[in-house]
């Protein structure tokens, strides 16, 4: 799994990047505020472990709450030496999935880390994709867009399902090279972006709301939010 942690104290983050490289996951760490919401808002991730208390100028459950707002529904494990129930109850109330107090053992952190991703493949099970008039069934690849019928070659459904999946967030080049192309290094070709402009106007093209954008030095956009 590809994890992201976000913790300021070198000791800890140490011991966690440790554990879990050891038991076989990928770990982006970043250990201020200011990283930890980029990376959490520029790259998918099957979990995110968050400490509350950052540098930075951006706490953890700002981060938490900004991803909620946003649609994004990555499991997050909140890591706080705040063990009062209020803060307890306030971190859940911001979107977080569990909450962990300081100190911890290791093997608990992975029992909940492992707990919130089998409940997140579990909910993961989805038939249909769907944002502004536009969706697509991901069994018989229909895509449809307020009411008219779609056709789409299947390396552009592929693309739509990515962007989709990643609603209003920054997707970027290496981000669709890797999931959409499955290239692990960039071939210096315009192939995303001759891509783009034929999705674009597949799904655009003479709807009042134009869905798909481009972000300028950063990459790529579907979103229905004017």
């Amino acid at each position: 799994m590809k994890l992201l942690l976000v913790e300021d104290n070198e000791r800890v983050s140490r011991f966690v990047i440790k554990g879990l490289g050891e038991a076989g996951h990928t770990v982006d760490h970043a250990d201020n505020g200011r990283d930890g919401m980029y990376h959490a808002v520029s790259a998918a991730y099957d979990a995110i472990i968050m400490d509350r208390m950052l540098p930075g100028g951006i706490d953890g459950l700002a981060i938490v709450e900004t991803l909620r707002k946003s649609g994004n529904r990555v499991p997050i494990l909140i890591l706080s030496a705040l063990d009062g129930v209020d803060e307890r109850i306030r971190g859940l109330k911001s979107g977080g999935d569990d909450y962990l107090i300081k100190p911890f053992a290791f093997g608990e952190l992975l029992a909940r880390l492992d707990a919130l991703l089998r409940r997140s493949q579990e909910k993961s099970v989805e038939t249909s994709l769907a944002l502004g008039g536009l969706s697509i069934d991901l069994l018989t690849h229909k895509v449809m867009r307020d009411g008219k019928q779609l056709t789409l070659q299947p390396r552009e459904f592929k693309l739509l399902e990515y962007l989709l999946r990643h609603a209003n967030q920054i997707v970027t080049r290496t981000m669709l090279l890797e999931n959409v192309w499955d290239y692990h290094f960039d071939p210096q070709t315009n192939v995303i972006d001759v891509h783009i402009s034929k999705l674009r106007q597949k799904i655009d093209a003479g709807f009042p709301t134009q869905l798909l954008r481009t972000v300028r030095s950063a990459g790529y956009m579907l979103s229905d939010h004017a």
